[in-house]
């Protein structure tokens, strides 16, 4: 439960078959599990890449706001999550509600095998930062170094970027990807770097979008291990 709620103050869930209000996050899972629910994949959708989504269009669309989304296995419904800001100031907190909607029963789109996942970061890594360090743009260097080091340092401490039970090459493929992801974000804040004509800018966003792509893959893929599993030995 915690994993899930993370440092946010109140999670709701809304629209669930049979209740009238909004119920807390426990309420909710034990009633999913009453109503078939199995496991829940996640979505991690963005413009032009419904990345986890089947459908309907609604639904999608829904996700794709936010960006995220949940799929449950073992019955036919989504959720998504909306973040508000409440409390009086000074004092503000984030709550969520996760509003409960119909979906497809498909497979989810655009969503690799662990071992697939694991090549294609590897290549993509791989090839971005060979071009990124050719155009000598922000996210190559030693900032970038220095904040996997730090990722890795924490790592180390021992902090689970999975829960226990889930397969090793799941938690492999989920901490190369968070690399992967930190080294994106690092490129995208530090600015262009020495990316100063329209051509490099775009040559550089051209290395990075499909590596950006390939780790929100790899995370989905990684997440999901465990409910793809379950699938295939029911199968």
């Amino acid at each position: 439960m915690l994993a899930i709620v993370g440092e946010d103050t109140v999670h709701r869930v809304e629209g669930l078959p049979g209740e009238s209000a909004p119920v807390g996050l426990t309420l909710a899972l034990g009633r999913l599990r009453t109503l078939g629910v199995t496991g829940l994949r996640v979505a991690l959708p963005a413009p032009g890449h419904p990345l986890g989504l089947s459908g309907p269009p609604e639904f999608n669309a829904r996700a794709l706001d936010a960006e995220e989304a949940v799929v449950c296995f073992g019955a036919a419904f989504g959720l998504v999550p909306e973040v508000y800001e409440a409390g009086p100031a000074g004092d503000v907190h984030a709550e969520v509600v996760w509003h409960v909607l119909p979906v497809r029963e498909a497979p989810p789109a655009d969503v690799p095998s662990l071992g697939e996942a694991e090549r294609e970061l590897a290549e993509a890594l791989r090839e971005a930062t060979q071009l990124l360090a050719k155009l000598d743009v922000a996210g190559s260097g030693p900032v970038a170094e220095a904040a996997i080091d730090a990722y890795r340092a924490r790592a180390e401490r021992g902090q689970e970027v999975l829960a226990p039970g889930y397969p090793p090459r799941a938690v492999r493929v989920l901490e190369l990807a968070q690399r992967v992801a930190l080294l994106i974000s690092l490129a995208y804040d530090n600015g262009h770097g020495a990316a100063v004509t329209s051509a490099e800018m775009a040559a550089r966003s051209e290395a990075l979008r499909p590596v950006e792509r390939t780790a929100r893959r790899a995370q989905v893929a990684a997440y999901n291990s465990m409910v793809e599993e379950r699938e295939r030995g029911a199968g």
